[in-house]
């Protein structure tokens, strides 16, 4: 059931049913999006493909649904990448091709909530896929703006979109291991201090990569949103972003890291910026050596304060 009338039958009709053949984006086009602009494209009868990542409250009419955990790897190591021919057929069921613009949202609960759309965003440009967005503040700033909304997501035709898989935004644990040791790239911890000063840890091990900065995703926003492309370039530039031939980001399972690389690829325009995927959650595992590593005294120490928090906090 449609719950907002006005111009919802318009906007589903319109993103549901996408034509076969090449579709360019459209005007005012970008990897960020506000709610109120993809709602005048649509208007505007643009072919465009939108999909919610996760959430259960309701869709903008027309759009598909993916699960967040079709993008993951295993609990143990979320991070990982799932083989290609698994995120070719997600693509596929959503009606995705290489040239099908697609704006992607989340739930915008909260800043680190935009977290899944950026990883599916960081799969699919990985994928081949064009012209991708992340509608700024997600859903909850849609519904913010009285925006249309449906109940229930869209049934659309599969597509038969072939992945033509590229490692260009991607290092492997290998690799970092080596960045990290000879020094040749610029490592960005995507998450808060606690964690990169080794005061806090969940999945990973404590500590930080050896070599790395912390840059903490939530640089990247003001309030629930995004900043735009100039102040992004602005925070790149203030934390020494750009300065290196590669910069990688990081966090625990390339949740947080998938910001921080939006925000300095696609937002700040970055040449030479990569995510590490897997994270703390696989190099801590692999053996990788680490800054900011508490001694045993004051390992046991964090662990039971976290511990403790966890029950009462």
């Amino acid at each position: 059931m449609t719950r907002v009338l006005q111009r919802s039958s318009a906007i589903a009709l319109i993103a549901a049913a996408l034509p076969a053949g090449a579709m360019a984006a459209p005007d005012g086009w970008g990897p960020l999006l506000d709610p109120a602009d993809l709602a005048g494209m649509l208007d505007n009868g643009e072919q465009i493909r939108v999909v919610h990542v996760t959430g259960d409250s309701g869709v903008i009419p027309g759009a598909v649904r993916t699960s967040y955990a079709a993008w993951r790897g295993p609990d143990d190591n979320p991070g990982a990448l799932r083989e290609v021919a698994e995120f070719e057929a997600e693509a596929q069921r959503l009606g995705i091709t290489a040239d099908t613009p697609v704006a992607l949202l989340h739930e915008g609960t909260d800043p680190t909530d935009m977290g899944a759309a950026a990883r599916v965003y960081w799969t699919l440009k990985s994928m081949g896929v064009e012209d991708l967005a992340l509608v700024n503040g997600g859903f909850e700033a849609w519904k913010a703006e009285g925006l249309p909304i449906d109940d229930d997501a869209a049934e659309v035709a599969a597509s038969d979109f072939e992945a033509d898989w590229t490692e260009e935004h991607r290092v492997t644990t290998d690799e970092v291991r080596e960045l990290s040791e000879s020094g040749e790239a610029k490592l960005v911890d995507a998450r808060p201090s606690g964690f990169f000063e080794g005061l806090t840890w969940s999945i990973a091990r404590p500590g930080t990569i050896r070599g790395a900065d912390n840059m903490s995703y939530e640089d990247w926003f003001e309030g629930e949103r995004m900043v735009d492309a100039s102040q992004a370039v602005e925070l790149a530039e203030a934390s020494g972003q750009g300065e290196g031939a590669l910069t990688v980001s990081f966090c625990n399972t390339g949740h947080w890291a998938a910001i921080n690389w939006f925000g300095m690829s696609e937002l700040a325009g970055l040449d030479g910026v990569r995510m590490y995927a897997e994270s703390m959650a696989e190099y801590g595992r692999a053996g990788g050596p680490l800054d900011n590593e508490p001694g045993r005294i004051r390992y046991y120490w964090t662990t039971a304060v976290n511990w403790f928090s966890g029950l009462f906090g």
